[in-house]
């Protein structure tokens, strides 16, 4: 088990996200076609390597600090990489846009705390569930903590997320969306949204770095986090399913989550 690596670190895309290309929809990225064909497990395998993408800007389960990636998910996919034999590379990439370069064969998969979703499964196959968490609402002392408490408030959240769709369906909810998480929290903590709504595990960890405060309400939605493989890449996905239920059974998986969280995290 590792905690961190340096190993391959690469940026796709620049550090820059284009709001626009959110409005590039799920169910249209599963009609683009790529010339290559993913890599089979047979191929990786033959390789030696695999190459993994994640976003590197949502703590505490991916975060690149200068060129070190660190958090749960990047501790999970060495441990999944070890398991299998192979050695691992790392690209990161803006979170809306880590699906459609998977389309585009740039890596072979993506673990970057996707939900699975109907139009996330038009275009992309997952894995089983790596973990399962919600949608929580975040908020200063005082502040909106359920659903019906948000109406007519503005809330602060990540562009390409479910977060970010479970709001929009909120009647009266003004959504401040960013192009990434650390981004929408800050937008919180300096007073420009009312809450913010991520990932409930985020949400305890940026409530304990406020001392007080921040408080967390209910959750919006539950949800199950998989790793993203290109549609049809089925020997992958095997491998994967694998590699995961042996962490699961074996004790590693619980040792890295409680790292990190203090609990197991696993779908239960």
């Amino acid at each position: 088990m590792k905690n961190a690596t340096t190993a391959n670190v690469t940026t796709a895309n620049g550090t820059t996200t284009n709001i626009k290309r959110a409005l590039l929809t799920l169910s249209a990225l599963s009609l683009l076609v790529s010339v290559a064909q993913a890599r089979t497990w047979e191929q990786i395998k033959a390789a030696g390597s695999i190459k993994i993408a994640t976003e590197g800007a949502f703590p505490p389960f991916n975060v690149l600090t200068g060129k070190v990636l660190s958090g749960f998910e990047v501790d999970l996919a060495q441990e999944l990489a070890s398991k299998l034999g192979v050695k691992y590379e790392w690209v990161t990439a803006p979170f809306d846009g880590l699906l459609i370069g998977l389309q585009q064969d740039r890596y072979d998969f993506v673990i970057a705390s996707h939900g699975i979703t109907p139009e996330r499964l038009k275009a992309v196959d997952f894995s089983s569930p790596h973990y399962c968490t919600g949608g929580a609402i975040v908020s200063k002392v005082g502040g909106p903590k359920t659903a019906a408490d948000l109406k007519g408030k503005i809330v602060a959240v990540q562009v390409g997320t479910t977060y970010l769709e479970n709001v929009q369906k909120l009647p009266g909810v003004k959504s401040l969306v960013y192009p990434k998480d650390t981004d929408a929290q800050i937008a919180l903590t300096t007073g420009r949204a009312a809450a913010w709504v991520g990932d409930k595990f985020t949400g305890i960890d940026l409530v304990k770095a406020q001392k007080g405060k921040l408080v967390q309400g209910e959750l919006l939605f539950s949800e199950k986090v998989a790793m993203a493989v290109k549609k049809g890449n089925t020997s992958l996905v095997t491998q994967l399913n694998g590699a995961l239920a042996k962490a699961l059974a074996d004790g590693s998986y619980a040792a890295l989550s409680k790292k990190t969280f203090g609990q197991d995290i696993r779908c239960k």
